[in-house]
């Protein structure tokens, strides 16, 4: 059995199909890893949600902050974006379906050799703390109280762990760093809003990877959400969003051998980047 992880592939579903037949994927034979990030902004987002959905115990994917955007707007507590294309799941007829399959995705995967997240985990989490948090917000987003959740879940602070944060700041801190977060300053508080590649950013920030001492340094991190990141694979971080929706392409790395595969540069859903 091969794993595949793969990047976001926000409603590009022409290019998923293409790269899913670059690996000859087998559904009854292989398993694929998805970073998040599975609707919105391309064209087929409706298609993509299906299809993933469809491939029941042969896929895994983890919740991306356009998912949960998607999320939040059918509970009627945000309003679409301009820039939005997932009014094609609003009305559905499986709507329903594919959105209750949406709310039981986890924040966290672990297999004992790779972490799947889609944007990262704070220096002040080691693994333990990691899934304990994603825990946290997992029973919410699958509960009652997942209307209450998506009421609180926009904004950028609080903007620094400590574990006596409570109530709606402490899962707001939680979801922003399993979905939003590229940088951080030296002391661990984030920087949600500087979306640069890594030596573009202003001194005071580091890439959520590179702040010292950090916990789950001795993880092997799967992530997405970076398209300025791109590829990289080093020191045990994997980061596979390469821009596909923004003129780049959509990647796979085969877990086992790290043999990276990816779609030609002609993604037919490609916009200028923001």
């Amino acid at each position: 059995m091969a794993i595949y992880a793969i990047g976001d592939v926000q409603g590009c579903f022409a290019p998923l199909q293409k790269l899913l037949k670059v690996i000859e994927f087998a559904p009854s034979q292989d398993r694929l890893w998805f970073t998040g990030d599975l609707v919105n902004r391309g064209p087929q987002s409706l298609e993509t949600l299906r299809y993933i959905k469809g491939l029941g115990d042969a896929a895994v994917t983890v919740l991306g902050n356009h998912d949960l955007h998607l999320l939040a707007v059918a509970f009627n507590h945000t309003t679409p974006r301009k820039k939005d294309t997932l009014d094609a799941i609003l009305k559905a007829p499986d709507r329903d379906e594919l959105l209750g399959w949406l709310r039981h995705r986890p924040l966290l995967h672990y297999d004992e050799h790779y972490c799947l997240v889609h944007a990262g985990l704070p220096p002040q989490w080691d693994l333990d703390q990691a899934r304990h948090c994603a825990s946290e917000v997992e029973t919410l987003l699958r509960g009652a109280e997942a209307g209450r959740f998506f009421a609180h879940m926009y904004g950028d602070t609080p903007n620094k762990w400590s574990n006596q944060l409570k109530e709606w700041g402490r899962m707001r801190f939680i979801t922003n760093c399993f979905t939003r977060m590229r940088y951080c300053r030296i002391d661990g508080t984030l920087d949600l809003r500087y979306k640069g590649a890594p030596g573009t950013q202003p001194k005071h920030l580091i890439p959520w990877f590179e702040v010292p001492n950090r916990k789950s340094a001795s993880l092997n991190i799967v992530f997405g959400h970076w398209s300025t990141l791109g590829f990289r694979a080093k020191n045990g971080v994997f980061a596979l969003d390469t821009g596909c929706l923004w003129g780049g392409q959509l990647t796979a790395l085969r877990l086992d051998n790290k043999k990276l595969h990816r779609t030609s540069l002609d993604c037919p859903c490609a916009k200028a980047p923001e």
